[in-house]
């Protein structure tokens, strides 16, 4: 039978397609926060080599992805109380920066991992929290399969995977969804469905159970190698302790929003670090300068370095911006969230979103006229880094998180609690 997507077109077959990750490893336990950047530097060293090329030729980062679980970064923010780092907001968006400047796309990969994390912290049973957090510190990662892409779905919170109760007493669910970064490279792909009486839960199947499959249909001109595609599910079996009842707790202020935006914001924040670095380093190596400026190389040029300068203050102040944003989430889930904290976190990273987009289209843009011509070859593939901060900034219209700020600072309105918030 041919898979189809939302919108019932077939869905392709690709060898990527019947793939699945290795079983879990036991990781690197990373004792400090210290050492999670370090060791975030020291993947990004190593992932910058052969990022042009993974996305030139849309090669999947399989060994890179078990090469980052294998380093304990998957790990670092499991709570202490179940024997993790327990690391700060800060300190994984520095994470989720690093990595992002050097491949937008690989940086990309784990946002689900961690949001399904802090969703655990924040909805979860304590049976689900031991089992799920324990499942991490011994390897397993997390892809959650997202909202469809049309047609059956109004808006991305709608629910159009169901649960029902099979003839031997035990739960399935079918759908299919998009969107769904991190699934094909995933352990658990947890999603949102209507549960038996229409409310609304949060499923989690495993990546090689019967009826799941995962579709490497992702063509979008950015971000190329995230395998953002669909998930088809078939009457799966599903355990009815791997169902999370998020409606139970839909009435509660959380900061798994915020959360998610934050990831969202520094993903961002690392492309533009990627190609502001990127534009120095090439200014400095290969620019001409140019015939009239009567100097002899470019990094000399007056002009080149007004707008550097320009790009780094820009760059500079969404970074402070998000950071900001980042302690302000780690001070206030140390108290009860309640309904103002809430949308405290959410102003906060709105803010730091809108500077972390900016930042990420112009510094991928003006790389290109601050190095000149030759740095358009498609040898160097620098159309990337704009390509990726074009189709990253577009997963929530930074046009409502200026409405957002606005209506709160004018007109004291609370935001909505969602992971678009």
């Amino acid at each position: 039978m041919t898979d189809r997507n939302a919108l019932g077109e077939a869905l392709p077959e690709t060898a990527s397609t019947q793939r699945l990750p290795l079983p879990p490893q036991a990781p690197h336990a990373i004792s400090s926060e210290a050492e999670a950047i370090e060791i975030a530097h020291q993947l990004a060293a190593e992932f910058a080599e052969t990022a042009a090329e993974r996305d030139r030729q849309r090669l999947l980062p399989w060994d890179e992805m078990e090469r980052y679980s294998a380093s304990g970064l998957a790990a670092i923010t499991i709570p202490k109380a179940y024997g993790g780092l327990e690391a700060s907001n800060a300190t994984l968006a520095q994470v989720f920066i690093i990595i992002s400047a050097a491949d937008g796309s690989l940086g990309q990969i784990p946002q689900n991992h961690f949001a399904l994390i802090q969703n655990l912290k924040d909805s979860g049973t304590e049976t689900q929290r031991q089992r799920w957090f324990n499942a991490v510190l011994n390897g397993a990662r997390f892809g959650n399969a997202g909202p469809e892409k049309k047609s059956k779905a109004a808006t991305v919170t709608d629910v159009t995977a169901r649960l029902s109760r099979a003839a031997d007493g035990g739960l399935r669910v079918s759908g299919t969804r998009f969107y769904s970064t991190g699934s094909m490279f995933a352990h658990w792909i947890p999603f949102r469905a209507a549960d038996e009486q229409g409310r609304a839960v949060q499923v989690w199947v495993r990546r090689d159970a019967p009826g799941v499959r995962v579709i490497d249909d992702w063509n979008a001109f950015g971000q190329r190698t995230t395998a953002s595609g669909s998930v088809v599910l078939t009457d799966v079996p599903v355990g009815e302790d791997d169902v999370v009842a998020i409606y139970a707790a839909s009435a509660k202020p959380t900061l798994s929003g915020p959360f998610s935006q934050l990831i969202q914001a520094s993903i961002d924040q690392g492309i533009a670090q990627g190609a502001l670095d990127e534009a120095v380093r090439y200014v400095r190596e290969k620019t001409r300068a140019w015939m009239h400026s009567g100097i002899e190389h470019a990094w000399q040029d007056p002009y080149i370095i007004q707008e550097i300068a320009q790009l780094q203050v820009e760059v500079d102040a969404a970074r402070e911006t998000l950071l900001e944003a980042a302690n302000t989430i780690d001070a206030l889930q140390a108290a009860p969230i309640t309904e103002e904290s809430s949308a405290t976190a959410s102003v906060q990273v709105a803010r730091a979103k809108i500077l972390t987009t900016e930042a990420a289209l112009h510094a991928s843009e003006r790389l290109f006229e601050l190095a000149g011509t030759s740095s358009a070859r498609a040898a160097h593939n620098f159309d990337r880094y704009w390509r990726n901060a074009r189709v990253h900034t577009l997963h929530d219209p930074v046009r409502w998180k200026y409405h957002l700020l606005g209506n709160y600072r004018l007109n004291g309105a609370l935001p909505k609690r969602h992971q678009w918030n």
